[in-house]
């Protein structure tokens, strides 16, 4: 599902116009950015969690040449899945 379709199908469910719908996961995209910047972890109950790892530094190996540089640590989003998620996929 795409961008396009998923707003097509949030507006329908909440009958609103796709604009509306559009700018509503503008807002939510940009309120979980603010926070993800800012270190801080956002929980949407019965969806999961939202929150931002550090990717600790390691060694890569360049498949081409065989040369092996350090790729240096990252910060990185992460989303880990409520439970009440989970057990629908069972």
């Amino acid at each position: 599902m795409n961008n396009k379709e998923f707003i097509t199908k949030l507006a329908k469910r909440c009958g609103m116009a796709p604009a509306d719908a559009a700018a509503n996961v503008d807002t939510f995209v940009g309120v979980v950015t603010e926070r993800l910047k800012e270190n801080d972890q956002l929980n949407i109950s019965g969806f999961g969690v939202l929150e931002v790892k550090m990717r600790k530094e390691r060694l890569s190996v360049n498949p081409k040449t065989g040369q092996r540089f350090l790729v240096p640590p990252k910060i990185v989003p992460a989303f880990r899945p409520s439970n009440k998620l989970k057990d629908k996929f069972k």
